[in-house]
C-alpha cells in the first residue's frame, strides 16, 4: 500500500505556528516591550496560567519570543518579541484592519 506524504501549503503552516487562541494576543502585547508573564497573564484575562505557559513554549520553541531569566531566587522571567514574531506583526495588523473594515 503505497501512501502518499501530504505537506501542507505554506498558508497552512503558517497558522499551525501563529493561528493558534492567544499566540497573536501574546505577540500584539509583546510589540513594544518585553513583559513578565504575570504581566501577559493580566492582558489575557480569559486564558488559563497553564495555556499561556504552554503557547510561550511553543512561541520560544518558533523562534517569535526570546524567554530571558531575570533573577534567579525568585525566578522571575521576561518576555520579548523576536525576529519571526516582528514579521509576523504586519500579519496581525493586516488581521486587525480586516476586522474593523468588516465590522465583525
Amino acid at each position: 500500500m503505497n501512501k502518499e506524504c501530504y505537506e501542507p501549503c505554506p498558508v497552512e503552516r503558517g497558522m499551525r505556528i501563529i493561528g493558534h487562541k492567544w499566540t497573536g494576543s501574546i505577540l500584539w502585547h509583546l510589540k513594544d516591550q518585553p513583559m513578565r508573564f504575570n504581566e501577559i497573564s493580566r492582558q489575557l484575562a480569559g486564558a488559563s496560567k497553564k495555556v499561556i505557559a504552554e503557547r510561550l513554549k511553543a512561541m520560544e520553541a518558533n523562534k517569535l519570543i526570546i524567554r530571558t531569566v531575570i533573577s534567579t531566587k525568585p525566578i522571575a522571567v521576561s518576555y520579548a518579541i523576536d525576529k519571526k514574531g516582528i514579521n509576523a506583526l504586519s500579519i496581525l495588523e493586516e488581521l486587525k484592519k480586516w476586522t474593523i473594515e468588516n465590522d465583525l
